[in-house]
């Protein structure tokens, strides 16, 4: 009995001396298991006006400078949530989500691969080496986002949802200059809320005061300028406008959107 007795005190003593310390005060669960409040139902009756968008999130932006914090970045915890199977993936050459993206489409997108040759040491001939790296995160530059405002007229207001994000690349020459920018893929956010909620993002103001991701796009925590909006021609305002004209342009366009529900209740 005694044996028994040494035994389990030395496993009691051995699992306390083995368990990882806390990096913290408390252990942190409140993000496990989160879910998001479902939208409201909207009629399409009751939708009396609306207008898509699209914005470009600059992460150089002092107000966009979470979406690199470099220890939970946001495009990795998109790439670690499609490589995990937890989200899907669309085609970037389309934006109405119709072509999803398969695992082995996700090798040629989340990594780049290059090749070089080597020489065998043993047979001393040249041989072709393939080496796949991970996209890093810090080449991800801004961010796509495409949404809908709508005045909805059964609750007799404006709203906003976000239908998709895209991250955006730089492709560059074989001298290193850049040449245009592309998407990499689209997510259908919608469907990436629940997955959102569960990702911290670091809170500059507070450590404590847990934030998600699903909050900083809910309540618009971030900085955006529109890039196009819907029109006959499916044109970007880049298209037809540069420099501050383009900034003027996307400046007045996004007021439109806010003087129309003032408008409406104006006598």
């Amino acid at each position: 009995m005694k044996n028994i007795a040494v035994s389990f005190l030395f496993l009691c003593c051995y699992s306390f001396l083995s368990a990882q310390p806390l990096d913290d005060i408390v252990e942190r669960k409140m993000m496990k298991g989160r879910k998001v409040l479902a939208y409201p139902k909207v009629r399409e009756a009751d939708i009396f006006w609306e207008k898509r968008v699209w914005r470009v999130i600059d992460v150089n932006e002092k107000m966009n400078k979470t979406f690199v914090y470099p220890e939970k970045p946001f495009f990795s915890i998109l790439s670690e949530g499609a490589l995990a199977g937890i989200i899907q993936l669309y085609d970037a050459e389309t934006e109405s989500f119709d072509i999803p993206l398969s695992e082995e489409d996700l090798d040629g997108i989340l990594y780049r691969i290059d090749s070089f040759e080597v020489y065998n040491p043993e047979t001393y001939l040249p041989e072709l080496q393939i080496v796949k790296d991970d996209i890093n995160y810090e080449d991800i530059k801004r961010f796509r986002i495409k949404e809908v405002w709508f005045f909805d007229e059964q609750r007799s207001m404006m709203n906003v949802r976000i239908i998709g994000i895209a991250p955006i690349i730089e492709v560059k020459d074989e001298h290193g200059n850049f040449r245009y920018e592309r998407p990499l893929f689209w997510v259908h956010y919608p469907s990436l809320r629940n997955y959102l909620a569960q990702q911290e993002v670091f809170n500059p103001g507070n450590d404590n005061r847990v934030m998600s991701w699903e909050d900083v796009l809910e309540m618009r925590f971030f900085s955006s300028t529109i890039y196009k909006t819907s029109n006959i021609h499916d044109r970007k305002l880049s298209m037809y406008l540069e420099g501050l004209d383009l900034l003027q342009e996307a400046e007045k366009q996004k007021q439109e959107i806010f003087n129309f529900e003032h408008d409406l209740w104006s006598y």
